[in-house]
């Protein structure tokens, strides 16, 4: 290939991972026609985008961006995912699709622009953001709920002992 060629290719891999932050690694390799069409349409139903890279070149393409980190590590057949709502969707849509077609590898994973990578099996395990948002909710909430359980508690209790004093006050006028 030559040197104009790779730049024009190296260009164009930068382009189009502008801004991208988080991408998974998969090898594809044994995956026929047929089952690689279905693994990528049910990954594009999801707004995930798979794209098999050459390794030198994306490692070219990645420096000095977020994914860089990633480019250094890539090693034999590799396909780049990425896209969908969050990396962890794309992490748990490429587990699921792992346990459907048996040969595909699940390599690594980048996690917004962290240089320390993870398995992308281990990215699957994570919480995703609203699950985060709503624990967070949960914690600002439960003081409340606490002291309003507080608060509620003593009256509950002399309601109850007002209510057994009024039915013993009408057993007794029987």
């Amino acid at each position: 290939m030559s040197k104009p060629l790779k730049q024009m290719m190296t260009d164009a891999l930068r382009d189009r991972y502008v801004g991208v932050e988080s991408a998974c690694v998969v090898d594809l390799t044994g995956l026929d026609v047929v089952s690689t069409t279905r693994f990528r349409r049910t990954l594009r139903e999801k707004s995930i985008r798979v794209s098999v890279v050459k390794n030198s070149l994306a490692a070219r393409a990645f420096q000095g961006t977020p994914l860089e980190a990633l480019g250094r590590s890539l090693e034999g057949p590799s396909a780049l995912v990425s896209g969908g709502d969050s990396i962890i969707e794309v992490a748990k849509a490429l587990v699921a699709a792992a346990k459907e077609y048996a040969v595909i590898r699940l390599k690594q994973a980048i996690v917004e622009g962290d240089p320390s990578l993870m398995t992308v099996e281990d990215v699957s395990r994570l919480k995703s953001r609203l699950e985060l948002i709503g624990e967070v909710a949960m914690l600002i909430a439960s003081p409340g709920r606490r002291v309003a359980g507080c608060i509620a508690g003593p009256q509950a209790k002399l309601a109850g002992c007002v209510k057994a004093i009024a039915d013993r006050g009408e057993k007794e006028a029987a």
